[in-house]
């Protein structure tokens, strides 16, 4: 998962480790900033946002799945009964 704040403070982090007038600072910042997303792109890694969207799919979907084998169990007991 990939924190943008996290992003930030990383990118601060590094270009306050270069000595460079404020303007080049800034720029510099920004290119590390985007350097470094680019990298966790590669890595396909997820921001929070779009982690908590998959979770909330998933439990859904998980709902969906428990509900549907409910039905098929309640379909199976009353063709049981009614096929025996």
């Amino acid at each position: 998962m990939m924190d943008k704040s996290l992003l930030q403070e990383l990118s601060q982090r590094l270009s306050a480790l270069i000595p460079a007038a404020s303007g080049l600072k800034d720029e510099l910042r920004s290119k590390i900033e985007q350097t470094v997303k680019t990298a966790f792109q590669e890595f396909d890694l997820l921001t929070r946002e779009e982690f908590e969207s998959q979770a909330q799919a998933l439990e859904r979907a998980e709902a969906r799945i428990t509900e549907l084998e409910e039905l098929i169990n309640k379909l199976e007991k009353r063709f049981d009964r009614n096929g025996a």
